[in-house]
Parts: C-alpha cells; sequence; structure tokens
C-alpha cells in the first residue's frame, strides 16, 4: 500500500516488495518533507507532484507514546552513513499521503517492514541489535523528535542540551554529562526545534530566531537558531518528570523535612501570599507545583505563563499563556496583560508562573485586594534579595513611586517567601521559609521560621546538613491559620522541629 514499486503504480496499489528508488541527495533528506505541527493523524488526500511522488502530508502521524527507556549506545560513522541512505531510500518510496491515514501504531510498523525490506534489498550487513536500533532510530525521525525521543523517555533526565548537532548533554542526579547522541545534521537539528515549537503555534527562524516553547507534557524548551547560535542551534528541554512530584516525595529526596513539609502545606491550604524563590535550576517551579496540591478543590485559580508548565491538579483551573509578536511586530500579548486580565475573571487564586518584569506590580495589586492564596516565583539568591528584585521590577514598570510606598505594597501584599536553591553537588533544597511581617521605618522586616543548616560533605561529595526551627512558635500568620483550623497542626509542626533541633 505504501511502497511505490514504478512511476506507474498508484497511491493506493497493494504493496509487494519494496523497491526503492536510489538514495537521494543529502539535501533531500526528508527533514524537510517532516511538517512541523503534531495534530491527531489526518486522512487529507494530497495530490502528487510532476515526477509522482507524494507531496508531504500536512498532518503526520506521531507516536502515542515514547519508546521504553534504554540507554544510547556508541555509534560509528558506518553507521550514520547506513542510517542516511536508508533513510533517503525510505522518503523516496514510502507514499506520504497515505501513510497520514494510519493511526500512530500502524504507521510505525508499515516503516519498520519498508526499512527492512530497503536492508535486505541493499544487503546492508548489520547485526539484529543494530538493524532494531536503526529501526527505531528511523521512525523516531519520521515520527517524533528524532535523536531526542530515547532521551526524552528517560525519567531521571531533568535537562537536556543539545550544542549544534554533534553534542548532547543531559543532567542526571544534579550532575551534567556528555552523551553519545548526535544529529545527522544542523538542519535536522533546526527541523526538530521547528516541529517542537511550532506544537505551541510559534516558529523560530532566521527572522525570529530565539523562542521559548513547551512539550506535550509541559515540559520547558528554549531554542536559539542561527545565526544568533554560531555552530548550529541550541536547543535546551527541562523536562518534567512523568509522576508529579509531591512535598512528601521531597521530604524523601532531602529537599526538606517531614516538619518543614508540614508547615508548607498549612501555607498553601490557609491561602497565605507566597513567593518561591531561587535561582536557575533550583526547583521553583517544581514547588509551586507541589504546594498548589493543597489548594481546595472548590476554589478558581488562573495561572499566567510565558509558557504553560504548572500541572495542577484541582477541576476549576483556566490557563492563560503569553503569545509573541506576529511577523509585522504586532499581536504580542504580556504577562503584565495577562495578569491585570485576571482580575475580571472572578478568580480566588492567582498563580504567575515567573515573575520576570512590571507584572509583579500587578501581582502585589492582586495579592492586596482580595485575591488571597496567591504565588509567584522570582529568580533570587535570598529573601531578602528577593524583595530588593520586586522593588527593581517595579520600577521597570515605570511607576513614579516613592520607596517607602513600594515596600508598604510588598509588605502589604506578600506573607511568605520559601527559598529553593541548587547545592554544589547538585542536590536542591529549601533553604529558608521566611515571613514578611511589617516595616521599621524605611526597612521590611522579615523573620525566619525554618533554615537549613549545612553540617558538611561525605566523601562522595554530597552535602549533609538539617532543617531547623529559629524558635518562633507562633507565625505572623497565626490567625490566618486559626481561621482556617489550621492553628493546633501547625503549633505542632513548629514543636515537633524544635525538638529535632535539640
Amino acid at each position: 500500500m505504501f511502497g511505490k514499486r514504478s512511476s506507474n503504480s498508484t497511491a493506493g496499489g497493494s504493496r509487494g516488495p519494496a523497491k526503492p528508488v536510489p538514495p537521494s541527495s543529502p539535501a533531500e533528506d526528508g527533514d524537510a518533507l517532516l511538517a512541523p505541527e503534531r495534530p491527531e493523524p489526518s486522512a487529507a488526500v494530497l495530490a502528487s507532484g510532476a515526477d509522482g511522488r507524494a507531496k508531504p502530508a500536512l498532518e503526520p502521524v506521531y507516536p502515542p507514546a515514547a519508546p521504553p527507556p534504554r540507554s544510547p549506545m556508541t555509534r560509528s560513522e558506518s553507521y550514520y552513513d547506513t542510517k542516511s541512505q536508508v533513510f533517503s531510500a525510505l522518503i523516496d518510496t514510502i507514499d506520504l499521503s497515505q501513510l497520514a491515514k494510519l493511526d500512530a501504531d500502524s504507521a510505525r510498523e508499515e516503516i519498520r517492514d519498508i526499512v527492512n525490506d530497503i536492508i535486505a534489498i541493499k544487503n546492508f550487513a548489520m547485526s539484529i541489535s543494530e538493524q532494531e536500533e536503526l529501526l527505531e532510530d528511523i521512525c523516531n525521525d519520521v515520527l517524533g523528535f528524532g535523536p531526542l525521543e530515547p532521551l526524552l523517555a528517560r525519567d531521571e533526565i531533568a535537562d537536556i542540551m543539545v550544542n549544534g548537532a554533534r553534542k548532547v548533554y543531559i543532567e542526571v542526579d544534579g550532575k551534567v554529562e556528555q552523551t553519545n547522541v548526535r544529529f545527522r545534521d544542523n538542519q535536522q537539528l533546526l527541523n526538530i526545534c521547528q516541529r517542537i515549537v511550532s506544537q505551541v503555534g510559534r516558529r523560530v527562524d532566521e527572522s525570529s530566531p530565539i523562542c521559548d516553547a513547551r512539550l506535550p507534557d509541559g515540559s520547558r524548551v528554549n531554542v536559539i537558531a542561527p545565526p544568533l547560535a554560531i555552530d548550529g542551534a541550541s536547543l535546551t528541554i527541562r523536562k518534567f518528570k512523568k509522576d508529579k512530584l509531591t512535598l512528601d516525595q521531597l521530604v524523601r529526596y532531602g529537599a526538606i523535612s517531614p516538619e518543614g513539609a508540614e508547615v508548607l502545606k498549612i501555607i498553601g491550604r490557609v491561602r497565605c501570599n507566597v513567593v518561591i524563590s531561587g535561582g536557575t535550576g533550583s526547583g521553583k517551579t517544581t514547588l509551586l507545583n507541589c504546594l498548589t496540591n493543597y489548594i481546595d478543590r472548590d476554589e478558581r485559580i488562573i495561572t499566567c505563563e510565558d509558557s504553560a508548565e504548572l500541572q495542577l491538579q484541582q477541576p476549576h483551573v483556566v490557563r492563560l499563556e503569553t503569545r509573541p509578536p506576529n511577523l509585522e511586530g504586532e499581536g504580542e500579548v504580556t504577562m503584565r496583560d495577562l495578569v491585570r486580565n485576571c482580575l475580571r475573571m472572578r478568580p480566588e487564586r492567582i498563580i504567575v508562573g515567573e515573575v520576570r518584569g512590571p507584572e509583579v506590580f500587578d501581582l502585589l495589586q492582586a495579592m492586596n485586594t482580595g485575591h488571597d492564596g496567591s504565588m509567584g516565583t522570582i529568580h533570587s539568591n535570598s529573601p531578602r534579595e528577593c524583595l530588593n528584585r520586586m522593588e527593581s521590577m517595579v520600577a521597570m514598570g515605570g511607576f513614579s513611586l516613592p520607596q517607602k510606598t513600594v515596600r508598604e505594597i510588598i509588605v502589604g501584599s506578600v506573607d511568605v517567601i520559601i527559598q529553593a536553591a541548587r547545592l554544589r553537588d547538585g542536590s536542591r533544597r529549601i533553604t529558608h521559609i521566611t515571613e514578611v511581617v511589617g516595616m521599621e521605618g524605611d526597612v521590611i522586616i522579615t523573620q525566619d521560621l525554618v533554615l537549613y543548616d549545612m553540617k558538611g560533605e561525605d566523601s562522595a561529595g554530597r552535602i549533609h546538613g538539617q532543617h531547623t526551627s529559629t524558635g518562633i512558635g507562633r507565625p505572623a500568620f497565626w490567625d490566618r491559620a486559626r481561621y482556617y483550623g489550621e492553628e493546633a497542626r501547625l503549633a505542632a509542626a513548629l514543636e515537633a522541629m524544635e525538638k529535632v533541633a535539640s
């Protein structure tokens, strides 16, 4: 059905033994034939070109799930040469318009059958394991994200960093290591980048070489393409685990103590306004996801993000996402636009995935006008620096307010700052749970409830420490906890933490 045995055969004819056309030139390696979008398979019938070949399907078929996890093998140059020849012959042989009519599993099986025929006809000398690797790679090239598929399937990988076609790095357990994965060339890498970003209605090319996007599971994607990236496109993926993390799991990983986790659960439950502070890769978004698990299921939540990453479990959630400008420089929707629009949507909580600029003023206003329990994340290295960053971002918006007025707005809006950090051994820890108490003169007063005390490191370089209480038995949000009936639970958690520290 899909092999084209001669120029007179029809696209719908039954498939006999495949007789592939000789490999095409490298410029026709088939990557350009892969559509950049990832919709459901379509039965759209496409016209054929003058040479009898079917034009590429506008709606390609993709696999329903990633292949089983497996480590990339060390591959020789001859393997990639063979793969290039087989791929070119496959594109010349297969009828993409008919392939688009199949479901994902059937399309994968059809491609495997034709590739097996090509290998047999061309008499490539390959072991069974090499042939299986080749079949899987080519199916990923046609139907998925190519060489990235085995890495995306491995749940222990936190980041994938592609520096051009020949260098791919991953982060596992907080450590960065180089892999043996490579792309055929920079054009294949760019085509896969375009396929990823087009799923969320964005583009990356010479006229727009920087793009933020996301994978279907919410994993964060950044692409910077030539001419800005000199050695080929640079692709960075911050992967999300398939099983969403909870605070109880963070306790098992040592990110927070059981007593500290109990305090965080109460903070999320009693609708404190929370800012999560931390550096890049410190786990801010993960912690924000964990805190939202303790929001009552009957609350209306609106999230605002540059690329939708948050994975809230509540039923009443509205997810909003910013939009970059089009080719004419029009149509941009900024984070400020989203946050301001939230106020007209009757939210009970507003959650901003990442506060980077003037939208902080709108978020503070929302926190201070009845939307208790709102949350956001900010890049900073300490709770005190977080407060300074918020002041700076308010000034970025052009608000000519006195410094004292801005600080009074911050004090009246933010209840708790949670500081996350990525330590030098790659582990992630919650280092501060800090309350914003009030002002003395022009100075914002804070008090720490929980601190992480580093004790040292072992022979393997792993840092050891302990979460300790600062001895405050009645936090500033005590009345709020009592309003929600959580004061006994809060007192028990703080008392237990003091006992552990002593």
